[in-house]
């Protein structure tokens, strides 16, 4: 059975001893984020923060993803990879042509039923109904000292593509501006964006839902580079290994398990400045542009309800762990449209968008750039400042590995390709415009006659009889 909302998965985290309870007061003001810094940088465990300053029945847990090995954990999986394979496997195996084979194939394709969201009459988070709420009554974090306010940092917005009604559920930080309006961080790239371009071209406003907090399989789903346009609903069954429960309000299909839903509007005439923001460039950012505005109408919540809320800064944080398990489970998807790809390491201290390191079958000359343009083309990895690439038995989790091999193969005249004037993480502070910057490619596998113009002999094993004399002798000889 799936996780079925944070409370169980607080119990998880409580069998396995990585999750501590505190009883002393904290302030969600640049306290508890100075707190939970200094528990991810010692790689410590989720917190549940129980008495918080100014809000009270609210409490406060932290750190959820805190490692890898509870989030296998979590979702019932040895290897998150078997995520991503779930999505890919009917697609992979060749036809049959059998009876058996073909029975075979359609209970595969009919077994994706389980993973579709439930619809269920009630919730827990239907428990209470606030008609006359406030945004300043939820104990979101002020991060850093010249922040332009609180945020909710990990909330996630359900919005609906207006035409084809696909739900996509982002978690797009929110700058809490007054009691009943927040600033949505909605970047240009970002699926919630495109939602929102649509609906303002046909000059209507924009339903719009902020979830607090839920089962671990839907708040990854939240932080993943999902492909338009599958549901994210979908997906979050895919993660769970279950459909999720979902409840209709006002027409909108949410998350019955959530702590708390806040629901609204965006009216998409209306912009307003954003930021500042310390984020993990070590950087406040403060983008030229301006942001929609959420106006807040109801909340539904539970009668205790816990915020979840995640901090950023220099890495590695909480967001390293996320990005690594995103990369584990898209990894069988990359490999699905680039089967030459056999590893990718999406390096901590890179932030995930920073750098890419790809590891691959090399089988004609240029090779490696075939695959950085691809990679470039494709989804998240759009948004990726440098791509370097290997041959396949280079271990890109190895930094030395891959920096023997980019000393070793690269020419940097013949090797290195720089791609002026494309598109940036709006976030990039090294960027003269948000959003405009350049790409960096390395091509760090072995070069072939055809790319050099000569070939060089490569060092090979050892003579294996003399391997085998030295194996004999080699207790005798106390080294």
């Amino acid at each position: 059975m799936a996780i079925k909302d944070l409370r169980q998965y607080l119990e998880l985290l409580k069998s396995n001893n990585c999750l501590k309870k505190v009883g002393v007061s904290v302030n969600p003001v640049l306290e508890i984020p100075e707190i939970l810094r200094r528990v991810m940088y010692r790689k410590g465990p989720a917190v549940l923060f129980e008495n918080i300053e100014g809000h009270p029945g609210w409490k406060v847990a932290g750190n959820l993803f805190c490692s890898i090995e509870m989030l296998k954990k979590a979702y019932g999986v040895e290897r998150l990879e078997e995520i991503g394979e779930r999505l890919i496997k009917p697609v992979l195996e060749p036809p049959s042509t059998t009876m058996t084979g073909k029975l075979k194939a359609l209970g595969d394709v009919i077994g994706f039923g389980k993973f579709t969201p439930k619809k269920v009459r009630k919730g827990p988070v239907l428990e209470r109904v606030l008609d006359n709420p406030s945004l300043l009554d939820v104990p979101a974090f002020k991060s850093w000292p010249l922040d332009g306010g609180r945020y909710l940092t990990y909330p996630l917005v359900f919005t609906w593509d207006p035409e084809r009604k696909i739900t996509n559920i982002g978690v797009y930080r929110v700058m809490i501006l007054d009691e009943k309006r927040g600033v949505i961080h909605w970047q240009i790239h970002k699926r919630g964006r495109m939602a929102f371009d649509k609906t303002r071209e046909m000059g209507q406003k924009m339903k719009v839902a902020i979830a607090i907090g839920g089962d671990p399989g839907l708040l990854l789903t939240g932080a993943s580079p999902i492909p338009y346009p599958m549901d994210k609903l979908l997906f979050a069954g895919f993660v769970r290994g279950e459909g999720i429960e979902v409840i209709d309000i006002d027409g909108m299909l949410l998350p019955a398990h959530a702590e708390a839903i806040l629901t609204g509007y965006v009216d998409t005439g209306e912009l307003h400045e954003e930021g500042p923001f310390g984020d993990h460039f070590g950087y406040y950012d403060k983008p030229e542009e301006k942001y929609p505005v959420f106006h807040l109408e109801k909340v539904f919540m539970r009668k205790d309800p816990i915020y979840f809320g995640s901090v950023v800064g220099l890495p590695p944080l909480e967001d390293a762990v996320i990005g690594k398990a995103i990369e584990r489970i898209f990894l069988p998807l990359v490999k699905m449209i680039f089967p030459e790809i056999v590893e990718i390491n999406l390096p901590e201290y890179g932030m995930f968008q920073g750098l890419a390191i790809a590891s691959i079958k090399k089988r004609f000359p240029g090779h490696a750039r075939k695959v950085m343009m691809g990679l470039w083309g494709t989804g998240q990895f759009s948004l990726t400042k440098g791509i370097v690439v290997v041959d396949h038995d280079v271990n890109p989790h190895s930094l030395n590995d891959v920096i023997f091999a980019v000393s070793a193969n690269v020419d940097p005249q013949r090797d290195v390709a720089i791609i002026p004037n494309t598109h940036a993480d709006v976030l990039d502070p090294s960027t003269r415009y948000a959003g405009l910057g350049s790409k960096l490619g390395i091509d760090a596998t072995r070069k072939w006659k055809e790319e050099t113009g000569k070939e060089w002999p490569k060092l090979v094993e050892p003579d294996p009889e003399t391997v085998k004399l030295v194996d004999k002798k080699w207790r005798d000889l106390g080294l």
